[in-house]
């Protein structure tokens, strides 16, 4: 083989004896095995117990994330089904109420039809007695006036003055031939 003046030295050399990677030297795979088991000592000492460590603490706290997200889902589980039979009595007491009102409700339209219906009554009561009363009044002067008229009627017929005694004969006669019964029925009816 021609060496060629670009290559180092060394390459040319490596060349000739052979590939160093397929017959290694002892010495420098002693070399690499003590520098492989210093680094694994010094990275056993110190990094892989501050990894580990780490890694622990990372376990840790997903766990705990895990019991803490669990606890707040049986929490929401039970604050739900409290809601919800709070809602439940809401509801029933919702309804009880509405059927209280409906009742009162009835309850009163029953009783003012009961005191509407006392008050028709006694107006009624009240209107009859003033009827009653107007028509005793009427009756009582048309007996006035009757026993007026009956006493200017004597003294014109008889031209002379009658006393006491016999305006009172006259009157009484007068009022017996007269019929009132008709009168206070007829007022009465109307």
């Amino acid at each position: 083989m021609l060496a060629d003046p670009a290559q180092p030295a060394s390459l040319v050399l490596a060349a000739s004896k052979g590939s160093f990677l397929i017959k290694p030297g002892i010495g420098l795979m002693v070399w690499t095995l003590f520098v492989f088991g210093v680094t694994m000592f010094l990275l056993s000492k110190l990094a892989f117990p501050r990894i580990s460590e780490a890694l622990e603490r990372r376990k840790r706290s997903i766990e705990e994330s895990i019991d803490t997200a669990e606890r707040t889902r049986t929490e929401a589980e039970q604050l739900l089904a409290e809601y919800r039979e709070r809602l439940k009595e809401a509801r029933a007491q919702a309804e009880e109420i509405v059927q209280r009102a409906r009742q009162t409700a009835e309850t009163h339209e029953h009783e003012a039809k009961e005191q509407g219906q006392t008050i028709v009554a006694e107006a009624a009561k009240r209107a009859e007695r003033d009827i009653e009363a107007a028509t005793k009044r009427a009756l009582d002067d048309i007996r006035r006036e009757v026993a007026d008229l009956t006493i200017m009627a004597t003294e014109k017929v008889t031209r002379k003055t009658l006393n006491d005694q016999d305006q009172k004969r006259l009157v009484e006669e007068a009022l017996s031939e007269l019929d009132f019964s008709t009168i206070s029925g007829e007022a009465a009816r109307n």
